[in-house]
């Protein structure tokens, strides 16, 4: 399955996005408000210049207690972004997910980002897809 079909067949469209400005703690709201994992960190909404994951939050409140809630985003989000095309499969994004250990991608086309997608996404497609192999196997087996 495509991430361009992954996209398509969920429920909620877009990508929640902040500003780099945006205190950690108000962050933190979002996704708890959310229910989601991740914030793509951009100044327009269209060019991700980062991504804020409750680990990068988690992560830094061990490490230094909630004085880093006054942090602003920009302060704690991933840099270096790992992002994927609507073009590649359920698999690609699995194993970049795996080798990079992020659980969420943004989806980018033609320099601008389209989605997002979460491991939570790639491993229902991937199901989806073994279950359907599953059912034309057995029907082969049984002459159907």
């Amino acid at each position: 399955m495509l991430v361009s079909q992954i996209l398509s067949s969920k429920s909620a469209q877009g990508v929640e996005t902040v500003k780099p400005d945006l205190t950690v703690a108000e962050a933190a709201g979002i996704l708890s408000e959310k229910r989601i994992g991740s914030l793509v960190v951009s100044d327009d909404g269209g060019v991700p210049v980062g991504i804020l994951s409750e680990r990068d939050i988690v992560r830094e409140l061990g490490r230094t207690g909630d004085g880093c809630l006054k942090l602003k985003v920009s302060d704690l989000m991933t840099r270096r972004l790992t992002t994927c095309s609507p073009d590649e499969t359920a698999v690609d994004v699995l194993t970049k997910m795996t080798e990079c250990r992020f659980r969420h991608l943004p989806v980018m086309e033609a320099g601008k980002m389209v989605g997002l997608i979460s491991i939570g996404d790639a491993v229902k497609a991937r199901l989806s897809e073994l279950a359907m192999e599953k059912d034309a196997l057995e029907g082969m087996i049984m002459g159907h």
